[in-house]
């Protein structure tokens, strides 16, 4: 096939321009390639750890369904240890905070308890993680490490929740106006239609033998 002399100057214009750029190029496509291999990759890896993460959760759900606490500490702590970027950990070391706690082992529900706050990646997990170590906080009289963490953002739906804490919490130091104001701040964020007002007007009613 023959060039006229115009197309001819432009062939040999892009020979020139790829003989200079071409292996920048060449090596541009190679990492975007590489990207994307790795990207996909890194997906497969994370559906791969879910499916892993979701089959030792499920042991551990028939551990507290068969009330086997043994089982419910080695799953948990499995889960803690392999698959801590998966929620399924977090969940698990929520669970196993209480059954500790039960057990008399408070030190180590504190500790899991304050590893779903620094690693859940739900929002949800991490308040209530905020909620049950607070609770254990009240309990050991360290109020005001209790109240830094129910002073901490939360979602809206928890508001009435940390807000009968509070309540708990400055009732226990003796607060009474301070607790009285924080549970009725509690029943205003509570559904009307949940029994758990009845138990927060309960405290607040008590107050007034107190005041």
């Amino acid at each position: 096939m023959s060039f006229d002399l115009e197309e001819q100057e432009k062939i040999d214009e892009l020979k020139a321009w790829w003989k200079q750029n071409g292996s920048t190029v060449l090596l541009g496509v190679a990492v975007f390639v590489a990207i994307l291999g790795g990207m996909q990759g890194w997906r497969y890896y994370q559906k791969s750890q879910q499916q892993q993460a979701a089959q030792v959760y499920e042991a551990v759900q028939n551990g507290v369904r068969a009330k086997d606490k043994t089982r419910v500490r080695d799953a948990a702590g499995q889960l803690i240890e392999k698959y801590p970027a998966t929620p399924y950990a977090t969940r698990a070391a929520l669970i196993v905070a209480g059954i500790n706690y039960e057990l008399g082992d408070a030190k180590s529900a504190k500790a899991q308890l304050q590893w779903v706050i620094e690693h859940a990646k739900e929002d949800g997990a991490r308040d209530m993680a905020r909620l049950r170590l607070a609770g254990i906080l009240l309990d050991d009289k360290s109020y005001a490490e209790a109240m830094k963490l129910l002073e901490a953002q939360h979602q809206n739906s928890f508001d009435g929740l940390f807000a009968d804490l509070k309540g708990d919490v400055l009732a226990a130091q003796g607060k009474i106006a301070d607790a009285s104001a924080a549970y009725k701040t509690a029943l205003e964020k509570i559904d009307e239609k949940s029994t758990y007002r009845q138990i927060v007007q309960m405290k607040l009613d008590g107050l007034g033998a107190h005041g």
